[in-house]
């Protein structure tokens, strides 16, 4: 007799959708119909009022369905049929979620550029919907990138409403994800905006070099300084060295990585709130594994060369040719230098392909944390902090471990969390971001999250030994 739980005679079939969840996401549906006109109505005040119109429905229809689907019952963390929705199991609408998000990804990095003429091509009648918005905050018209800013926040404080309202009974969840909305509101939207409107560089608090990874070359420096005001240019020049050198550090050795990656980061920010339902589709096998971390320490590697590359140039300490695009000498193919052109590389492949098109279009089929486990050169500089100097950790009691496998099913960078946990291991991982779901869904209590030094915090059986030994073979 066949006694598997994936077996599909003894699944229970998923629940069926009530009368008011069906209004709800109709409602969602209808404020996704309604940005169409938008993108084709030639009225630019009638295009306006459906935007704004699509947005109302769109936040009112998702946070109305995320109180009647976690708000009305008792408080706790249910996870029944999660492998069975189409939406949440790779299924049809996942797939369509996902060729959407990518597509308009596509769209907004390389076909979304103003010709000129204040035409963005595709996206010119959403990105001229929001010019009062602009007008009001900047003091200049919209453009690409504030429409995407725009739809960012939006989907933070929307899904992180969702998220306050799923995780209500945890203390520690319901302060995250109110940080993660509060920094990408604030420090990631409202305050760049307001620096633009005063004429000052636009500046992003919440990101730090590596992830940022120009805050720390000598041209944004040059900028910041200069544009800046000898003022303000020196205070923005001296929170990127001093937060990215020496409070990442520190924090990260009483904190973990989770200080960062999953109570400030923007890119976690989205992870934890709009990605929040796809966070069991991450890759737990051990070939993904070795996978992330074949790819996101070179990627770090990559940055922190060219970033001292550049600073060897601007010291004329490196042959001009080979930091300077207009200099004679060797340079690489469209006239850039090496250093130029290795950085157009990475920011094309690393900063738009990975970090959007991948990192958020394939949320509904890889999981919200692609970006975060194989691609973030900051995941990587913190995950190193984090793996030999950090004091936090996750502790188990493996006594009481009843092998539910629910915290493995919740980890969203695809750690096997019930293989340490029924070993009473502690889960010491460069990729952990501390978002302490794994714990919030524990039944029995098993997981903490800790940050005191402990004796031992690096002793682990032979077998996690041996298999962490083999990570690169």
């Amino acid at each position: 007799m066949n006694l598997s739980l994936s077996s599909t005679e003894n699944q229970a079939p998923p629940p069926a959708v009530a009368g008011p969840e069906k209004l709800l996401l109709t409602v969602v549906g209808l404020g996704l119909l309604l940005l169409l006109p938008v993108a084709f109505d030639a009225d630019a005040e009638r295009a306006r009022w459906c935007f704004f119109g699509a947005l109302g429905l769109l936040s009112a229809g998702t946070l109305g369905w995320a109180w009647w689907k976690f708000g009305r019952g008792p408080a706790g963390v249910r996870q029944d049929g999660l492998w069975q929705r189409a939406s949440t199991s790779r299924g049809a609408v996942a797939w369509l979620t996902a060729v959407v998000l990518t597509g308009f990804y596509v769209v907004l990095y390389w076909y979304s550029a103003d010709n000129g003429q204040g035409n963005f091509g595709p996206l010119n009648q959403l990105i001229h919907a929001l010019d009062p918005v602009s007008q009001w905050l900047r003091r200049r018209p919209s453009d690409q990138w504030f429409l995407y800013g725009v739809f960012y926040t939006l989907a933070v404080l929307v899904m992180g409403g969702r998220a306050l309202l799923k995780y209500r009974h945890s203390p520690y969840q319901r302060l995250r994800t109110v940080s993660v909305m509060f920094f990408q509101l604030g420090l990631a939207w409202l305050l760049p905006g307001l620096l633009l409107a005063l004429q000052k560089p636009e500046f992003y608090f919440s990101y730090f070099w590596p992830l940022k990874y120009d805050y720390l070359f000598p041209g944004t420096v040059d900028y910041l300084l200069r544009d800046g005001g000898p003022g303000l240019g020196v205070f923005l020049v001296f929170w990127s060295v001093v937060m990215s050198l020496v409070a990442t550090p520190v924090l990260t050795y009483f904190f973990g990585k989770r200080w960062y990656c999953s109570w400030v980061c923007g890119c976690g920010g989205l992870a934890e709130t709009a990605g929040d339902p796809y966070r069991h589709l991450s890759d737990k096998r051990r070939s993904a594994w070795r996978l992330e971390v074949r790819l996101i320490y070179p990627i770090l590697g990559v940055i922190v060369l060219l970033t001292v590359l550049l600073w060897l140039g601007a010291a004329g300490l490196l042959p001009a040719w080979f930091t300077s695009p207009t200099a004679v000498g060797l340079p690489l193919v469209g006239g850039l230098s090496p250093v130029d052109g290795l950085g157009k590389v990475y920011g094309f492949v690393i900063g738009a392909a990975f970090s959007g098109v991948i990192g958020v279009g394939f949320y509904p089929l890889l999981g919200n944390r692609v970006w975060c486990r194989f691609g973030c050169p900051m995941a990587a500089y913190l995950g190193l902090l984090q793996k030999h100097f950090s004091r936090f950790r996750i502790t188990t009691n493996g006594g009481q471990c009843i092998s539910c496998g629910n915290c493995s099913n919740a980890c969203e960078m695809g750690i096997d969390v019930k293989q340490y946990a029924q070993r009473g291991e502690p889960i010491i991982r460069a990729s952990c971001v501390g978002c302490g779901v794994c714990a919030t869904v524990c039944p029995r209590g098993v997981l903490n999250l800790e940050n005191g030094p402990r004796p031992g915090r690096y002793q682990a059986s032979p077998v996690i030994l041996a298999d962490s030994l083999r990570i690169l073979d």
